[in-house]
């Protein structure tokens, strides 16, 4: 004890203080007396490095004809600094010898080169490490990739800090651009799981998200075997479970690049049960929660996957048991927590993804034992990534007619969506709740007439200002759900809420999805004739003047479309007729869109005519003899030849009006 405390207070300033020798020989022997003091103990890097330490080993490694054998020692000190604590990391990063390690990469010494990557490795697969330091100088990348086939350590190290560091499409490519692939390749055969695993995550590090990479890696060769061939080997059940994983995920995000087929027997039959098997209750928490984040994303969008996997090995029970996971009594309270909070996140991102397309996978999911009971609680968790996963989950959920009518109505969901989205959170959380509402605004929703109870419109209207075009998206969509089939005041309070300004905002918005669901909006506030004929009397110069400009601007034939079955709706009120009639613009514009090539927007033209001569109706007569003037009658008679049997029906009923 007390010679312990001697080296803590004084001796090491000494063990320093014999740095500054000038003979090379004693020079390397205190280095390796330092080297002997601080390995093992985080204690004593700590205590060298307070007395200054760091900046001498420094001042030696950029002096010029330092010997090999001393620059070797200085890195692996400091590479032994670097395994303190993160203030240790913190002051090396502060010191800059980040920048001076990057620099010995370049050194002829191979056990320097190893010193300095080791160091590397063990800062940069730290969390508070600067990963893209190693991007910033356009030699690095290249030169570490060269440094590969040179050792044992240098392919562990150089794998591990690239698998580690490669985050963004511009690194990706980068590394891609550098031949990473024809690097890593040889490195899958190792015998080494030191060398093979940080090459698989490497991999999957420069394959994600990334179609031409993910391409690349998919029809590339080694010793006659693809690379997507040798992942499968090495999921192989004598190798380490992690190792298993690694490899699953690597065919996972080939997968979803679209590098490989979902049918095919790797994703089937070899990727997509190694990551179920992961998620079993005798796997360690951190696979289990690996496995299952990889599965959703691996069955995210595929239909045929999500059937499968809905159906092997309990998937559905299993991540039943994620839920209601509790951690043994050895955890401390905030690790015990945070195993919770993975384990939740991970079983409602599985469920979201396998209930994202099937009526009856939805079915097995809502019965699961407590589950929306689960859903509903964790719509207000703490934590972030919890409450995201759940509401992704409500919102894959929400997509079933079926359950909307019946699960949904026992369960109250919409209380703490709203509340979520009254707060202030994340945009990406935003999204998805906002999305989640549009499908309890349906007509069919129970939960319907609450949520706009609540507030909805003046929250809904309130999105469509956002500068996020997925959130204005959201809030004009569920507008428009909230008005199909509403009644007078709901309408009338959207159209106040919403403003006419805001209204030609959203018209002239630059994202066609926004266009079109504002237009949907319109034609669900124009339906039913006292709705139309009321709003038209107040709004008839704003409106009118909206359809005009769609009309004649360019925009989609599926935007025009829309904007013709609006001038319908118009024409199907009683005395919203009149705004049409009297505006010769919109009548030339209907003989127009009668004429045009495009039949879908002759349909809507022919259908807005029917509804403006309809006999049955008042003033019907004086209509068509104005519309006579303007060449209509004519116009239909030209179109009786038309082979589409819709737009022919349509033709015929208007001609029927016209010779009554």
């Amino acid at each position: 004890m007390f010679e312990m405390m001697m080296m803590d207070t004084g001796l090491g300033h000494v063990y320093v203080e014999n740095l500054n020798v000038s003979d090379a020989q004693q020079l390397l022997c205190n280095l390796k007396q330092m080297k002997n003091v601080v390995i093992g103990s985080s204690r004593q890097k700590t205590n060298l490095m307070l007395c200054g330490a760091v900046p001498r080993l420094l001042q030696i490694m950029t002096t010029d004809n330092t010997p090999s054998e001393i620059l070797v020692e200085c890195g692996v000190l400091l590479g032994s600094f670097a395994k303190g604590n993160e203030a240790n990391k913190r002051e090396l990063m502060e010191d800059g010898v980040l920048a001076i390690m990057m620099q010995g990469l370049a050194h002829s010494n191979l056990k320097f080169v190893e010193s300095c990557l080791r160091f590397l490795r063990t800062m940069l697969t730290s969390p508070i490490a600067p990963t893209e330091i190693l991007f910033q100088d356009n030699t690095v990348i290249p030169h570490m990739i060269q440094l590969l086939p040179r050792s044992p350590c240098t392919q562990e190290c150089v794998a591990s800090i690239l698998a580690n560091s490669c985050k963004t499409p511009d690194q990706q490519e980068m590394m891609f651009r550098h031949g990473a692939i024809q690097a890593l390749s040889p490195l899958l055969t190792s015998n080494s799981d030191k060398i093979r695993l940080p090459a698989l995550q490497c991999f999957a590090a420069i394959s994600y998200q990334n179609k031409p990479i993910s391409m690349a890696i998919a029809s590339a060769m080694y010793n006659g075997e693809s690379i997507p061939e040798l992942f499968c080997k090495l999921m192989a059940r004598n190798n380490t479970i992690i190792m298993q994983l690694t490899s699953a995920k690597c065919l996972a995000y080939l997968c979803r690049a679209g590098a490989i087929r979902p049918a095919d027997n790797m994703i089937v039959i070899r990727a997509m049960p190694t990551l179920v098997r992961m998620c079993k209750k005798d796997r360690s928490v951190e696979e289990r929660v690996d496995g299952a984040e990889v599965l959703a994303y691996l069955i995210e969008e595929d239909v045929s996957l999500q059937r499968t996997a809905a159906i092997t090995d309990h998937l559905v029970l299993t991540l039943a048991g994620f839920i209601k996971y509790t951690p043994d009594s050895s955890h401390k309270k905030e690790q015990a927590e945070h195993l919770i909070n993975e384990m939740r996140q991970a079983a409602f991102k599985v469920y979201a993804s396998l209930g994202a397309n099937e009526e009856d996978i939805r079915k097995r999911i809502i019965e699961t034992e407590t589950l929306m009971d689960q859903v509903e609680k964790y719509l207000s968790s703490p934590t972030v990534k919890v409450q995201l996963a759940s509401v992704r989950c409500l919102h894959s959920l929400s997509r079933s007619v079926q359950q909307l009518r019946t699960s949904f109505q026992d369960h109250a969901v919409w209380k703490p969506l709203m509340k979520l989205l009254q707060s202030e959170q994340p945009e990406e959380l935003l999204t998805v709740a906002s999305s989640t509402l549009c499908n309890l605004l349906l007509e069919f929703s129970p939960s319907k007439e609450p949520i706009v109870d609540a507030g909805a419109v003046e929250l809904l209207c309130k999105l469509t200002s956002s500068p996020s075009s997925a959130l204005r998206l959201n809030g004009i969509w569920g507008l428009m759900n909230m008005a199909f089939q509403a009644e007078q005041k709901i309408k009338s309070s959207i159209l106040a809420t919403l403003g006419t300004d805001q209204l030609f905002r959203l018209l002239t918005d630059t994202n066609v999805d926004i266009l079109m669901k504002t237009l949907g909006l319109l034609r669900n506030l124009l339906s039913t004739k006292p709705h139309i004929d009321s709003i038209m009397s107040s709004h008839s110069k704003q409106i009118m003047t909206a359809v005009i400009m769609i009309l004649e601007d360019d925009h989609p034939p599926e935007v025009k479309e829309q904007t013709l079955c609006i001038l319908a709706n118009i024409a199907d009120g009683n005395t919203a007729k009149d705004f049409i009639m009297s505006n010769e613009d919109i009548l030339k514009k209907l003989t127009y869109y009668m004429r045009h090539e495009n039949v879908r927007l002759q349909i809507a033209a022919v259908y807005c005519i029917n509804n403006l001569v309809w006999n049955e109706e008042e003033g019907a007569g004086d209509r068509r003899a104005k519309l006579k003037e303007y060449g209509v009658q004519k116009h239909l008679q030209s179109l009786l030849s038309s082979s589409d049997t819709v737009l022919f029906d349509k033709v015929k009923t208007a001609l029927q009006q016209f010779s009554s």
